[in-house]
C-alpha cells in the first residue's frame, strides 16, 4: 500500500465535479518518492511523501 514511512500518509478519495455538479469518483495520491536519510547515523532507504522530503531537509 502507497504510504509514507514518516507521516502516514496513503491515498484519499473524492469526486470530480463537472460543470453540471455531476460527481464522479476520483482519487488523490501523495507524492510519495524513495529516499535515502540518515538515521541514528546510519544512511536508510525510506518511502517519503514530498512534505517531510522538505521538512525533513530544513532540521
Amino acid at each position: 500500500m502507497a504510504k509514507c514511512d514518516h507521516c502516514g500518509k496513503i491515498t484519499t478519495f473524492g469526486h470530480n465535479r463537472s460543470f453540471s455538479l455531476r460527481a464522479t469518483n476520483r482519487v488523490f495520491r501523495p507524492n510519495l518518492q524513495k529516499v535515502t536519510i540518515i538515521k541514528d547515523g546510519r544512511k536508510v532507504k525510506a518511502i517519503l511523501c514530498a512534505k517531510c522530503i522538505r521538512t525533513l531537509g530544513k532540521s
